[in-house]
């Protein structure tokens, strides 16, 4: 199927059930997560700058969890990075990314703006993101020299997502993805790994240059053609829309940390509660893992940013507390005596044979060594949620009302829960929209 036909025709009845289903569990998963970001320090200045730049005009979209209007791009924005403040959402490990963040916000964006609220149009705008993203995503990575953040890729998604809201025909859809790859945020993300701070994974940015890129295109700017939508070189992986669904190759988080710092925080809990261990029984923690876990390296954090793209020091609290939740990425949990020990005496190194098995696998493991010198090894440990072995539904709205609950309490988190389930073609997602966006 062409793209700008996948991009225009695609009917949300038409989508295999078993695609329906994980689409909508990811909805559930991403709207918990904003909950879980929406009190940051990151989504407080981010929202606020919306406001303040980003007028409302004439079609305006309520940001998520705030409900001031504003442009379209500018709630795309917010929402993006609101999302990305909480490092607990789905990704994908070939684009080292995560298609729905900018997905999200932008198809709601959009649907609020233009008034086009069938239910049915909403999930296929988001079913749009994974699957045009995870495309662009890795056709990015295979021919850019450099690793760029989600927002370069989500650029095109969220291009797409307009191009869908907009009506554009088939050359104006075309513009919008070029623009959108053009003015996306190549941004170095191992930069932020190795200084972390709230620029993150460009999520937001490529939200904003998406939906702005699709109001361009309407408007007769152009920007065609999106090399890496129309390339020769990548052709391979856009002759498989509508059959190959990417969207069940994403993964789940079920911690608020990086992805990469997972296989070895699961490594430890195993051993951990296989072994019946409190962190006091523990001298050290050593950890061997693939090279870009490695250089999340911060031991002892001062901000969440910096708490989140780290390996030591979500190890080490899942080591003393059993799991990682939103209070133990928050500056209460960082002077917290017997973290700080283990991670500040945690050993990290790589392996050869990890780093050769990334990005498609994410291998680690972990030595426990007791205070009276025994050792306890684990086997190599993928982080749990990956798509071959993903979490139940149940675990997964377990995570959703521990986000959302203490946000929104437990009334409207359990509305905006079924609202997204109840999500249909010839449905109104009117509901879903005023209550996934009045203020907290």
């Amino acid at each position: 199927m062409q793209l700008t036909d996948f991009i225009h025709a695609l009917r949300w009845q038409d989508v295999p059930t078993p695609v329906q289903d994980r689409t909508r569990d990811f909805l559930v998963d991403l709207l918990g997560v904003t909950a879980g970001g929406i009190g940051t320090r990151l989504a407080q200045i981010i929202r606020d700058h919306a406001a303040d730049q980003f007028g409302a005009g004439s079609a305006p979209a309520r940001m998520l969890m705030d409900g001031r209007k504003v442009s379209p791009a500018g709630a795309a924005l917010a929402g993006g990075m609101v999302i990305d403040a909480y490092d607990a959402h789905d990704g994908h490990r070939l684009t080292k990314g995560h298609a729905g963040c900018a997905a999200l916000p932008a198809a709601m964006a959009m649907a609020d703006a233009t008034g086009r609220l069938d239910g049915g149009d909403l999930m296929v705008s988001l079913l749009l993101g994974y699957e045009i993203g995870t495309r662009a995503g890795i056709a990015l990575h295979r021919t850019a020299c450099d690793y760029h953040t989600t927002g370069a890729w989500t650029a095109l998604s969220c291009a797409a997502i307009g191009a869908r809201y907009l009506g554009l025909g088939a050359e104006q859809t075309r513009h919008a993805l070029g623009i959108a790859e053009y003015h996306g945020p190549r941004s170095q993300m191992m930069r932020c790994i190795d200084a972390p701070t709230m620029v993150k994974d460009g999520s937001g940015w490529g939200g904003m240059a998406g939906v702005s890129a699709a109001y361009l295109a309407r408007s007769g700017f152009t920007g065609a053609p999106a090399i890496t939508a129309e390339g020769d070189d990548v052709a391979d992986l856009w002759g498989d829309l509508g059959q190959n669904w990417r969207v069940m190759e994403q993964y789940y988080k079920p911690f608020p940390v990086c992805r990469w710092a997972q296989p070895p925080v699961q490594a430890v809990l195993s051993l951990m509660q296989g072994h019946r261990l409190r962190s006091t029984d523990v001298a050290q923690i050593e950890i061997v893992t693939f090279h870009e876990s490695l250089r999340l390296a911060t031991r002892t954090p001062a901000t969440t940013e910096e708490a989140q793209y780290s390996t030591a020091f979500p190890a080490a609290v899942a080591a003393v507390r059993g799991s990682i939740g939103a209070a133990d990425i928050t500056e209460a949990a960082f002077t917290d005596p017997e973290i700080r020990r283990l991670a500040e005496g945690m050993l990290v190194t790589e392996s050869a044979t990890y780093n050769a098995a990334f990005p498609a696998r994410r291998f680690a493991h972990a030595v426990v060594v007791l205070q009276d010198g025994a050792r306890l090894e684990s086997p190599p440990t993928e982080a749990r949620g990956d798509p071959e072995a993903m979490v139940s539904r149940n675990e997964m709205r377990q995570k959703f009302h521990a986000c959302a609950d203490p946000v929104l309490g437990a009334p409207r988190a359990k509305a905006l829960c079924a609202a997204a389930e109840g999500l249909a073609p010839g449905g109104s997602a009117q509901s879903l929209l005023d209550l996934a966006t009045a203020a907290v």
